[in-house]
C-alpha cells in the first residue's frame, strides 16, 4: 500500500510538473507569436519608411520570419524540459543529413541573394523564365513568386531563375512591335504602304524616335507580306498591338486592299 502510494504521489508530482511545462509552453508560443507579428510590422514600417526596394524588403521579412519563428521553438523545447544542449547537438549530428536534403534550397537561397544583388528583375516587373511568364510579386528566400495574366501565383526556386535565361519585358521604357500583314500579289505595294503611314500617323502613341518602318518583307507562295515595325512606350505595348490589327483590316477593307488566301495553281497537260 505505502508503495503504491509513493508511484501515485510520484505520478501527481510529475504531472503537475508536466502541466506547468505545457502551460508555460502555450504562453511562450502566444506571447512569441505576437512578439514576432509585432517585430515584423516594426521591421516592415521601418523599410517603408525608407523606402527599401519591395524586392529586397520581402526577401529581408521572410529570412527574419524564418530566423525569428526558429528560435520561438527553440523556447518553447526548453519549456518542456527538452535539454538546449541536447538540442543544439541533435541539430549539429543531423546538419549532414539536413545540409544534403536541402542543397537544393541552400541553392535557392544563393540564387535569391544573386538575384537581389545582381537585379536581373524586382517586384512589379513582367518577366518569362523557367517557361513562365507573369508579373513578380514577391521575391522570398527560396522562391520568387509571379501572377501570371490569367491571375494565378507560380512559385519559381531562385536558384533555376539565378542561373537559368530570364527576359524582362518592363525593365525598359519603350519597346518594339512588329506586324506582318499579307497583300494579294495583284496591290499596289505603294498604296498599301501609304494606308500604313497614314495609320500610323494617326496614333500619338507611336512614337516617332526611332522612325516607324515599313517595308516589303517577303515574297511568299500566296502574298506578298509587308512587314511594320514601330516603338511604343511599354504601357501602351498591348492596346496600341490590338488597337493597329483592327485599323488595318478596316483600313485595308476600305480602300479595297485584298487579304490574300492560300492558292494552289493545277497545270493539266
Amino acid at each position: 500500500m505505502d508503495q503504491f502510494q509513493s508511484i501515485f504521489n510520484n505520478v501527481i508530482t510529475y504531472g503537475v510538473s508536466a502541466g506547468w511545462n505545457i502551460i508555460g509552453a502555450i504562453v511562450i508560443y502566444v506571447v512569441g507569436r505576437y512578439l514576432i507579428k509585432l517585430a515584423m510590422r516594426l521591421t516592415q514600417n521601418v523599410l517603408n519608411k525608407r523606402n527599401v526596394e519591395a524586392s529586397v524588403k520581402s526577401f529581408l521579412l521572410s529570412l527574419i520570419n524564418i530566423t525569428l519563428t526558429i528560435l520561438l521553438i527553440v523556447a518553447i523545447a526548453a519549456r518542456l524540459g527538452i535539454e538546449t544542449t541536447s538540442f543544439a547537438a541533435l541539430l549539429a549530428s543531423a546538419g549532414v543529413a539536413i545540409g544534403m536534403a536541402m542543397s537544393g534550397n541552400l541553392n535557392n537561397l544563393a540564387g535569391g541573394l544573386i538575384i537581389l544583388l545582381l537585379k536581373p528583375f524586382k517586384v512589379g516587373d513582367f518577366i518569362e523564365g523557367q517557361g513562365q511568364m507573369g508579373t513578380v510579386k514577391a521575391i522570398q528566400i527560396f522562391h520568387t513568386i509571379i501572377t501570371t495574366p490569367d491571375n494565378k501565383e507560380v512559385f519559381i526556386p531562385n536558384g533555376a531563375l539565378s542561373s537559368g535565361c530570364v527576359t524582362n519585358y518592363t525593365i525598359n521604357p519603350t519597346r518594339r512591335l512588329e506586324w506582318i500583314v499579307g497583300v494579294e500579289y495583284d496591290e499596289n505595294f505603294d498604296k498599301v504602304e501609304a494606308v500604313i503611314k497614314g495609320l500610323i500617323a494617326e496614333d500619338s502613341r507611336i512614337l516617332q524616335d526611332p522612325a516607324p518602318f515599313v517595308a516589303l518583307h517577303e515574297l511568299a507562295d500566296s502574298s506578298v507580306n509587308v512587314v511594320i515595325r514601330c516603338w511604343v512606350n511599354g504601357a501602351d505595348y498591348w492596346d496600341v498591338n490590338f488597337d493597329m490589327n483592327k485599323r488595318i483590316y478596316a483600313a485595308f477593307n476600305k480602300e479595297g486592299i485584298s487579304f490574300p488566301f492560300p492558292q494552289l495553281t493545277v497545270h493539266q497537260g
